[in-house]
């Protein structure tokens, strides 16, 4: 369970953030909000006192009521002071995020995308690749983008080819196939 309380005054920047998910419908006349979240352990954030709203220019921390989780990766929420069925589609598709310092730790080779930015990414045969820049989720296959000078090398994330997470180091040792970096390498 987490406990997470805030003041009016709390501000929070995306980048102090994660993803939590996504208000995809209004829930009956009673102004819930059905939340679609993004994790593979929806249980942990069912007792959430507030998250925070991408509401465009900044996040804005909405106070919850009460909710409850429904199975698969929904849970139900009123929030406080939202009470109108207007005020209610005004939220729907907005992007709910929580500080990243509630995130359960991971172990062994398991990673959040933000934690291995800046980590340098050595393959067993080809050494040094250089330093992650960021990961490229976009596609169905996410991406370690390491840009050397001016080039940019793509590493399809694959669970195979992870060989270790040093996070002591900041570092990443993978066994890719021969000739896969020299051929993701891209010219900027």
């Amino acid at each position: 369970m987490l406990n997470l309380y805030f003041n009016e005054s709390d501000v929070m920047k995306k980048e102090e953030c994660f993803y939590l998910g996504k208000i995809v419908k209004k829930y009956s006349f009673y102004c819930l909000q059905r939340i679609r979240m993004d994790t593979d352990q929806p249980e942990i954030y069912e007792n959430l006192s507030v998250i925070f709203l991408d509401m465009g220019k900044s996040l804005v921390p909405f106070f919850i009521e009460r909710s409850l989780f429904q199975k698969g990766n929904h849970i139900r929420i009123q929030f406080e002071d939202v009470y109108s069925e207007a005020e209610a589609e005004s939220l729907l598709k907005k992007e709910a995020y929580l500080p990243l310092n509630l995130l359960p730790p991971l172990e062994g080779n398991k990673f959040y995308f933000h934690e291995v930015t800046g980590f340098k990414l050595v393959d067993v045969n080809f050494g040094l690749v250089g330093s992650i820049d960021s990961i490229d989720d976009r596609s169905s296959q996410a991406l370690f983008v390491i840009k050397t000078g001016d080039s940019e090398i793509l590493i399809p994330m694959v669970d195979d080819f992870i060989q270790k997470i040093d996070r002591e180091n900041k570092e990443i040792l993978i066994e890719t196939p021969e000739g896969l970096i020299e051929m993701n390498r891209q010219q900027s």
